[in-house]
């Protein structure tokens, strides 16, 4: 017999997610919807709904399911919005902010990554976003203004071009510190007038962000 995965899925989000203070309904309902097990590697695929990272290819990570909630909800996501995420990995982010925005471009900077990524969010239907390999800490220009960045590595301080590439009233959420150690979530809010609020989040764990506006 295999697993109840959906079943899991539901436990995860009322122990994992509710307990922890998630409250956005959007969020809540993307996670209950995306099949996390699809993301994983086959031989964990078991572990899908543990809370915790797991191992995917390459030698990166999918990321523990409540910091990923943590961040989806600091980003205040609406129907409407156009979205990029910087670091694909799975693809995992991508389909949960592909259930809650009405576009997604995510880029990935490892091309086995992007292209495992592309192969899964199409067989599940994912057809509102967008996969390219390149660096993240450039960000995607022909897209731009995005309503909302997600940034799922972590970078020295905040890439310039990601600033840049906000709408205006546009949030952007990124780890950042150590390259090897801590981190700490910065949620950036572009203003009507053009100026920049920073607030600093929780301290999380993330591979880093490589690039030619952050760790080389």
């Amino acid at each position: 017999m295999g697993k109840d995965f959906k079943k899991l899925r539901k436990k995860m989000v009322e122990e994992q997610l509710i307990k922890r203070n998630i409250k956005d309904e959007a969020v809540l309902k993307a996670f209950r919807s995306v099949k996390r097990e699809k993301f994983m590697l086959d031989e964990n695929e078991e572990y899908a709904y543990q809370d915790g990272a797991q191992s995917i290819d390459a030698g990166q990570t999918i990321s523990q399911p409540y910091i990923v909630a943590f961040m989806l909800q600091a980003l205040k996501l609406k129907a409407s919005d156009k979205v990029l995420e910087i670091g694909t990995g799975s693809g995992y982010a991508a389909a949960l902010l592909a259930e809650i925005a009405q576009e997604v471009y995510t880029i990935e900077r490892i091309e086995e990554l992007a292209v495992k990524a592309r192969k899964v969010l199409s067989d599940l239907n994912y057809d509102n976003v967008g996969v390219k390999v390149g660096d993240g800490s450039l960000g995607w220009q022909e897209n731009a203004p995005y309503d909302a960045i997600l940034v799922s590595a972590a970078a020295p301080y905040v890439p310039e071009k990601l600033v840049e590439q906000l709408n205006k009233k546009g949030r952007l959420v990124i780890p950042v510190g150590e390259k090897k150690g801590v981190q700490q979530l910065k949620l950036i809010t572009k203003k009507y007038s053009g100026k920049i609020k920073k607030e600093s989040l929780e301290y999380v764990r993330f591979v880093p962000l490589l690039g030619e506006d952050s760790w080389r």
